[in-house]
């Protein structure tokens, strides 16, 4: 059974002989905010696709706005569920007051790792290595199965665990010297590419960053997984996290489709009310008689429902903790909700399916992405594994020094061209994947 008391710790990754119990008037946790909102890859977020195509004559949300306003959600749940614990714990639990800042930062990073062009640039990662031409490279090179797990099951989620711990080269040990607690509380999937699931292929970490996340681990006294396996059991704050890009990107992308017009007033309207109970339903119409505005009467449900999903993901939390602490608790907390909500937020996937994730502008940009990531993969690899040649010395030349193109082993060069790739943004993408091939010349 995991306990809070070691759970929520300080210590800061790769600056543990630093370590003090010390604090000025922002904790520790709050630092780590303010060190991700500050940073420089936390800002090229603005330029990365979440669902639809940027920029264009609608603002709708990127990476960045979608991270700050998960960030925001998760707050919100840090704070409900640390008001339930103390509640419970009653003065032995004065350490619950920083939950909603570490939940706070971790949400600020949850997509840090993410490639551009939104989740076709996943795809078009993993893709290239089990079915295009990185295919012959673990032959070629000898790599291992674990090894070659990692390429073949890409995971943005993993990569924002390596860019927040690795030291890349000429950086300091730690990466962004994280607290444990905040690292921890964005690994979704406590486990190695190996032991992922073989329909979803998702996993927390590479080879590189398992020994980190096994001190992570380690320190904070997270429990082995029942099922075994080598696999760990979640963080608990990971449910809070997940909570709340659940509730953000299935709100937030209807509510952009409502503003680009794939879904009219009346549709959205009927989807975001099947959250109210009746009561607030009236209290609803009754404000809809003095509020014309279509996009204010939207933005008032937008907000009430997300309020209401808070409560319910907070509830669950507080009734599940024993066996959130016992590594038991199984699914995401948005799948215990209220019978209500819940149906509501089904019916919004179900129609975010075939309305959202498939509309024109959304396959247009996912079928570009994935092309312009493919070839610059390739284009990439063929230079790290053959630098002798002419045209790989001139782009070798384009790629910072901070990734180890001439690591010493095979795995660490192509993870330093999936370090590359995966941190640009679309039109850094699409400008470089222009120019290599021609068809953009460079201008004075």
């Amino acid at each position: 059974m995991m306990n809070w008391e070691r759970l929520i710790s300080a210590k800061r990754f790769g600056m543990e002989r630093y370590y003090d119990a010390k604090h000025d008037r922002r904790s520790v946790f709050q630092r780590d905010y303010d060190r991700l909102i500050f940073s420089a890859p936390f800002r090229r977020l603005q330029n990365k696709t979440q669902v639809f195509p940027l920029p264009g004559s609608v603002f709708v949300h990127n990476r960045l706005t979608h991270s700050l306003e998960v960030a925001c959600v998760g707050r919100s749940l840090g704070y409900g569920v640390s008001d339930r614990l103390k509640e419970r714990y009653g003065a032995e639990g004065g350490h619950f007051d920083e939950i909603g800042s570490i939940v706070a930062a971790a949400c600020l990073a949850h997509d840090m790792g993410n490639p551009p062009f939104g989740h076709s640039g996943e795809n078009a990662i993993a893709t290239y290595f089990s079915e295009g031409k990185g295919m012959t490279l673990k032959e070629r090179h000898g790599l291992t199965d674990a090894e070659w797990a990692d390429f073949t099951h890409f995971d943005g989620n993993a990569n924002a665990f390596r860019l927040l711990t690795h030291r890349f080269n000429g950086r300091r040990e730690g990466g962004f010297a994280m607290t444990y607690s905040t690292l921890a509380s964005i690994v979704k999937y406590p486990f190695e590419a190996v032991n992922a699931d073989g329909k979803k292929c998702k996993f927390g970490f590479f080879q590189s960053e398992k020994e980190a996340y096994g001190r992570i681990a380690g320190e904070l006294g997270i429990a082995d997984a029942p099922e075994g396996n080598g696999r760990k059991a979640r963080y608990p704050l990971v449910y809070l996290v997940e909570a709340a890009d659940d509730i953000c990107y299935q709100v937030m992308d209807v509510d952009d489709a409502f503003k680009l017009k794939l879904l009219s007033f009346e549709q959205t309207r009927e989807l975001l009310m099947a959250f109210l109970p009746e009561e607030r339903q009236q209290r609803a119409e009754r404000i809809f008689e003095t509020v014309k505005d279509e996009n204010e009467r939207v933005g008032y449900l937008r907000s009430t429902v997300i309020g209401i999903l808070i409560d319910e993901c907070v509830r669950v939390f507080a009734e599940h903790e024993d066996e959130i602490l016992a590594g038991k608790f199984k699914g995401a907390l948005i799948d215990c909700i209220g019978e209500r909500p819940r149906a509501a937020y089904r019916q919004m996937s179900k129609l975010a399916v075939g309305k959202i994730y498939r509309a024109q502008m959304v396959l247009d940009i996912e079928l570009a992405g994935y092309r312009i990531i493919t070839e610059l993969m390739d284009d990439l690899m063929s230079a790290v594994f053959e630098p002798e040649k002419s045209y790989s010395r001139q782009l070798l030349n384009r790629i910072p020094a901070q990734y180890d193109v001439q690591s010493e082993s095979a795995y660490g060069r192509i993870l330093s061209v999936i370090d590359y790739v995966s941190g640009m943004t679309d039109i850094y993408a699409l400008d470089l994947y222009r120019k290599i091939t021609g068809m953009n010349l460079p201008t004075l």
